[in-house]
């Protein structure tokens, strides 16, 4: 369980931009926080994992209190997060890349089922460097490729993984969040807006102004941004083209 409270953050020139979270994630669902652009989410995902320190509250994983640890420490406990936009690396190849995540050698099928499901071909890829040679598409499958091979998440954390992302190879994402969530001691977070996801969310979460707007099963929450004028606020996006 992925227990938040109260957390809240201020940017470096003083800004509140998260204004007191509260909400709990159980393993085995997928929960997508949604939100307009500006409300935090990706603030919110950065205090999850480390990449920011929140200035208040608590966020606890599995009885084990997070606030104070940094991003090292987060992924060592099993938190895995895939930015918004990824960092590239001179020098080291997918391969390389893939293998760090994971901990481990990994098999040439292993890479294979792993590139495919962000809809990039092995070989095409493999021994490439995480360079500038690379777009802005295909470094965010990587990452998302990389997010996949731990072996050791207990969180996985996504920040509008659908950028830059094809319409096939989303359809081969939403495959892959899809199989995760049979992992019942996995804690799957997907920040977007995408309606596709928010269709096969199990809990909705959405963000305005720094606070929780309204929260629940993605059953209830769904219907209720589609029909609330706020949701104007608020847009849900179609598929990709």
């Amino acid at each position: 369980m992925l227990c938040l409270n109260n957390v809240k953050w201020k940017a470096e020139d003083g800004a509140e931009i998260l204004k007191g979270i509260d909400f709990e994630i159980e393993p085995g669902k997928l929960t997508v926080v949604t939100g307009p652009n500006g409300s935090g989410k990706t603030s919110l995902a950065k205090v999850i994992s480390g990449v920011e320190q929140a200035t208040e509250g608590s966020i606890n994983l599995d009885g084990v209190e997070l606030i104070d640890k940094d991003i090292t420490e987060r992924a060592r406990l099993g938190v895995a997060y895939a930015f918004q936009q990824p960092v590239r690396f001179k020098g080291i190849t997918v391969r390389d890349l893939i293998e760090l995540a994971q901990g481990s050698k990994i098999e040439e099928v292993d890479v294979c089922s792993l590139m495919s499901k962000v809809g990039l071909c092995t070989n095409d890829y493999i021994d490439r460097e995480v360079n500038d040679s690379l777009s802005g598409g295909e470094i965010k499958r990587i990452e998302i490729a990389t997010v996949l091979a731990r072996n050791n998440a207990k969180v996985m954390l996504f920040d509008e993984p659908e950028a830059g992302i094809d319409l096939w190879s989303f359809n081969g994402l939403v495959e892959a969040f899809q199989e995760l969530k049979k992992n019942k001691d996995m804690i799957l977070i997907v920040i977007s807006h995408q309606e596709r996801l928010l269709e096969i969310a199990d809990n909705i979460v959405v963000i305005a102004d720094g606070k929780v707007r309204i929260a629940g099963p993605g059953d209830e929450i769904l219907p209720q941004l589609m029909q609330d004028e706020k949701a104007v606020a608020c847009p849900v996006e179609k598929e990709n083209n």
